[in-house]
């Protein structure tokens, strides 16, 4: 079996023959981990601002500044916020005009650039962040949690204009790329908590994740999620759309009730305890190592289940990279014969 034939069985709830490993951040130096089990590949003007170097701008507008210790990594710039009213939302944000856009030309230079077989490679297919984290992007973390509560129409309103489109960007971006797997995200937590409640969710946001995600079933397409923090709250709405994969499944969730729980119809891409010890520049091989030894053995028995942990650091920093390559190699000998 290829790595994504491992993979695609635990989606479909079967027993694979490895444990898999997910990396969470394809993009980031890790060339040691090939082939890779999932690539993410996502039409190129819609990530043009994660991928080009400096401060870029998204195609909403919002300015995004690079994070050094965390791999060049892209936040939205707090204080350069396009929507300071919820209210005005109809004159800020215009969706760009896509009716020019070559899309067979785009697809084949995108997985040029990408550099992945697919016969070895699933290929997973996402257009944004999430519908909060987009939100936030818009008006700032306090603003768009300010809006949320004060005004939630206009929220909806906004975000049904933001569903629609993605929507038609999602049917015709699966006719040209031909994803595996069709990949939704927000991070709706903190390390400990939600930042808002789950009727919150349920009312804002929900209604239109689902529209969303309907896209990708109706072309027979498994469904993942991203969400990090404590956000298990959230996950028997995620069943509800149909979700069967979630990464990164921090430990601040309860790990091992989720697997009690939903079995093999919900894959766990994590299980990861970057302690505090191992962050350390003295953190050996054989820590770092027993350490991915420790998460297989606890969150693998029974299936459902993907490694996925990563060390961030600056692009450059050599011992980010040896810390990475020491997590590759003990997931690829100890997971590759763990079921057998």
């Amino acid at each position: 079996m290829t790595e994504k034939q491992n993979y695609l069985m635990l989606l479909r709830g079967e027993q694979p023959g490895w444990i898999p490993h997910y990396p969470q951040y394809a993009n980031y130096k890790t060339p040691f981990v090939k082939p890779l089990t999932v690539k993410r590949v996502s039409p190129s003007f819609l990530s043009q601002h994660i991928l080009e170097p400096g401060p870029t701008k998204d195609i909403w507008g919002n300015t995004y500044l690079p994070d050094a210790m965390s791999g060049n990594s892209k936040t939205p710039d707090p204080n350069n916020n396009i929507l300071k009213d919820i209210r005005q939302w109809r004159d800020v944000v215009k969706a760009p005009d896509l009716s020019q856009i070559d899309w067979e030309t785009m697809a084949k230079k995108d997985f040029e650039a990408a550099e992945v077989d697919r016969e070895d490679t699933a290929i997973s297919f996402g257009l944004f962040m999430g519908y909060f984290q987009l939100l936030a992007a818009f008006m700032g973390f306090e603003g768009a949690l300010c809006a949320m509560y004060e005004e939630p129409d206009e929220v909806k309103a906004l975000l049904e204009y933001l569903c629609e489109f993605y929507v038609g960007l999602a049917e015709k971006c699966i006719d040209y790329y031909k994803p595996d797997i069709f990949s939704i995200g927000d991070d709706n937590a903190t390390l400990i908590n939600p930042f808002f409640s789950l009727n919150m969710y349920r009312d804002l946001f929900k209604p239109f994740v689902m529209k969303q995600v309907k896209t990708g079933h109706d072309r027979g397409l498994p469904v993942e999620m991203h969400c990090c923090g404590r956000c298990e709250d959230f996950i028997e709405d995620w069943m509800d759309y149909g979700v069967v994969s979630w990464n990164p499944g921090q430990t601040s969730n309860d790990l091992l009730a989720i697997k009690k729980k939903y079995g093999k119809r919900f894959v766990i891409n994590g299980g990861w305890d970057q302690q505090l010890r191992l962050l350390r520049e003295d953190a050996t091989e054989d820590m770092i190592k027993e350490a991915v030894y420790t998460a297989i053995k606890t969150y693998a028995p029974g299936g459902a289940y993907a490694f996925c942990g990563v060390f961030l650091g600056p692009v450059d920093d050599e011992m980010t990279h040896r810390k990475n390559r020491w997590i590759a190699e003990a997931v690829d000998t100890f997971g590759r014969s763990f079921y057998s």
